[in-house]
C-alpha cells in the first residue's frame, strides 16, 4: 500500500528538521523562511519489535519492516490560499498526501526567527487550518454552481445527494470548521464525501515541537494547543526536532539509549511519530515469517483475509482458498511454526476473517 503523509506548518517550526530525522532524505533546514520550495519526499520504516523476535527464531535471510512515504512541504503564510507565498504549490502537495502531520513551534529561541513575529502555536494552527478551510470552501462552492441545477430542476437523484453533502460542507466551513468535522450516514453520502478530496477531511496529527527541557512533559505552549484542539479529531504529539537531529548523530543503539533516558525518555519521538502516523491513518500489520524473510504487510483495519492476501499478490485475492493463522504471541510462546502446529494453535480462517494486528499469515490460493 503506498501511503503518504506530509509535513505542513508555518516556516521555521522545525518540518525540515524533523523530516530529516525520519527519513534517509535530507532536506535543506536553515534559519530564513522557504528554506524549503520544492516537495522533499522520503520513505521510513515503520518501528515493530515484534519483526526482531520473531527473526531470532526463524533466522531468515532479511528483514523487511512496513513503510510510509513522508513528505516536506513548503512553509505556508497567511493568504495561502489565494496564492500568497508558496500557496497553491503548498496547497497541492497536501492535496496528494493521505495524512497531515501539523508541526506547531513550542519553544523560544531569539535566535530562531518567527514569520510572525512572536512565538502563539494556537495563532499558527488558526492561520494554516483557515487557509485549508478557504480553500475547500472555494473548491465546495465552486462544485455546488455546478450541481445545483441539476438536483433541483433536472431531478438527477445523485446529484441532490452530492448537493447535500456539499451543502453540509459549505455550513461546517463558513463556521470556520474543518470538513473532517462533518459526519454522514449512508455509505452513498460518504463516497461521494469522498470524491471530493477535499484538504481538510485528512486526519491530522498534531505535533509540538518543543526544546530539549519540555521534551518529556511538554510546557504550556503545548497545553495550549491541547486546548484548542479538543473536541476536534485529532491527535497531538511532543517532540523535540532538535532532540532527534541529535539522536540521529549517534552510531550506536547503547548510546540513543542511555541519551534518551537522560532526558526522561522511553523511545525516540521519531518512533512515536512514526507509529502515530500509522495509528492515525487506521493502519495495521500482519506478518509473514520464512527462511527468507519476516515481512510487514501494511493493511486497513477491518480487512478481510482475501484483501490482505491481495496486499502481497492481486492472486492472492482472486484465487484466495483459506489462511493459516498464528497469533504473535503463540508463535513467541512455542518457538517454531511447528511447534505451534503441533499444540494446535494454528487457525484455519475462511473468506470472512477479519486479520487483526500481529496475525502472522501463510495463504493458500489457486489461480
Amino acid at each position: 500500500m503506498a501511503l503518504k503523509a506530509g509535513i505542513v506548518g508555518l516556516p521555521n517550526v522545525g518540518k525540515s528538521t524533523l523530516f530529516n530525522c525520519l527519513s534517509s532524505a535530507k532536506a535543506q533546514a536553515a534559519n530564513f523562511p522557504f528554506c524549503t520550495i520544492d516537495a522533499q519526499q522520503g520513505q521510513i520504516s515503520v518501528p515493530d519489535e515484534r519483526l526482531g523476535r520473531l527473526a531470532e527464531l526463524v533466522h531468515p535471510g532479511r528483514i523487511v519492516p512496513a513503510t510510509c512515504d513522508i513528505v516536506d512541504i513548503a512553509g505556508l503564510v497567511k493568504g495561502a490560499s489565494k496564492g500568497e507565498g508558496l500557496g497553491n504549490q503548498f496547497l497541492g502537495n497536501i492535496r496528494e498526501c493521505d495524512a497531515i502531520i501539523h508541526v506547531l513551534r513550542c519553544f523560544d529561541n531569539p535566535n530562531i526567527v518567527h514569520v510572525d513575529g512572536s512565538v502563539d502555536p494556537v495563532r499558527d494552527k488558526e492561520i494554516i487550518d483557515t487557509e485549508l478551510q478557504l480553500k475547500d470552501l472555494e473548491t465546495v462552492e465552486s462544485r455546488i454552481s455546478r450541481v445545483e441545477k441539476q438536483a433541483r430542476v433536472g431531478g438527477d437523484k445523485q446529484a441532490k445527494l452530492e448537493l447535500g453533502v456539499l451543502e453540509a460542507y459549505r455550513d461546517a466551513l463558513s463556521q470556520g470548521h474543518s470538513a473532517r468535522s462533518v459526519s454522514f450516514e449512508t455509505e452513498d453520502e460518504q463516497a461521494a464525501a469522498r470524491n471530493l478530496f477535499l484538504l481538510t477531511t485528512k486526519p491530522v496529527l498534531y505535533v509540538c515541537n518543543v526544546d530539549d527541557a519540555a521534551a518529556a512533559s511538554g510546557n504550556e505552549y503545548v497545553e495550549a494547543v491541547r486546548r484548542a484542539i479538543e473536541g476536534e479529531d485529532a491527535a497531538l504529539l511532543i517532540i523535540s526536532a532538535q532532540t532527534e537531529a541529535d539522536i540521529a548523530e549517534l552510531e550506536s543503539y547503547e548510546e540513543k539509549q542511555m541519551f534518551l533516558e537522560d532526558l526522561g525518555i522511553t523511545e525516540s519521538g521519531c518512533d512515536r511519530l512514526i507509529k502515530a502516523i500509522y495509528s492515525l491513518l487506521g493502519l495495521r500489520t500482519f506478518i509473514t515469517a520464512g527462511e527468507m524473510e519476516v515481512k510487514a504487510w501494511t493493511f486497513r483495519s477491518g480487512w478481510k483475509a482475501p484483501q490482505c492476501a491481495g496486499v502481497i499478490h492481486t492472486d492472492f485475492e482472486k484465487g484466495f482458498i483459506r489462511a493459516e493463522v498464528i497469533k504473535y504471541d503463540d508463535y513467541i510462546h512455542y518457538g517454531s511454526e511447528a511447534a505451534v502446529r503441533e499444540a494446535g494453535k494454528m487457525a484455519v480462517e475462511g473468506k470472512d476473517y477479519v486479520v487483526q494486528d500481529g496475525d502472522i499469515m501463510h495463504f493458500r490460493f489457486n489461480v
